[in-house]
């Protein structure tokens, strides 16, 4: 499952960088194994807004009970979003696997190759990607994505029939993108 997801998010990040942007933070909750959907974070403002908007990921993660969570999300493109300072390398992809006992940070680091320039300034690049670091347990995770890490964890209470259902709504209504897979989708 774990070299799916890695495949599936290193494609995406690929293409989004090709196509001159870098893919929002993203979240995909496991419930006993199985992959709920994938979530992608709502446009952000730079600041408070970024830090908030990354921690609630976790809200649908929560609502389905997850018991794991991977988390997707570039070094630069996070610090820049959130004024943080960069920790670690960059340009990078982060992954974390977290469970409620626990998580193990991998990095992808890559360097970018100029595909083309457009008129407006926009640079289309690809990633090449250089070898990866060891994994690490327990490794530091850029406050934002610690409170999504355990927030994910923490039961959601709501007075609703359907609180997962519920939440899916209210989460796409505030701008997240959401793809539930067919045994979770509405």
């Amino acid at each position: 499952m774990w070299d799916g997801l890695v495949g599936v998010v290193k494609s995406a990040y690929t293409a989004g960088l090709g196509e001159g942007t870098v893919p929002r933070p993203l979240m995909m909750p496991l419930v006993r194994g199985e992959l709920v959907g994938l979530i992608w974070v709502r446009p952000l403002r730079v600041g408070q807004d970024a830090l908030t908007g990354i921690a609630e990921l976790a809200n649908i993660a929560a609502a389905a009970g997850a018991d794991e969570v991977v988390l997707a999300w570039e070094t630069h493109d996070v610090a820049t979003a959130c004024e943080l300072p960069i920790v670690g390398p960059a340009p990078c992809l982060n992954m974390v696997l977290a469970t409620q006992g626990g998580h193990v940070l991998h990095r992808f680091p890559y360097s970018e190759q100029l595909l083309a320039r457009s008129p407006e300034g926009w640079a289309s690049v690809a990633p090449d990607w250089r070898p990866v670091p060891a994994s690490q347990p327990s490794g530091e995770l850029v406050p934002p994505i610690q409170a999504a890490v355990n927030f994910s964890f923490t039961p959601i209470e709501l007075d609703h029939p359907d609180p997962f259902g519920v939440t899916v709504v209210l989460m796409e209504e505030d701008g997240y993108s959401v793809r539930l897979t067919e045994a979770f989708a509405r």
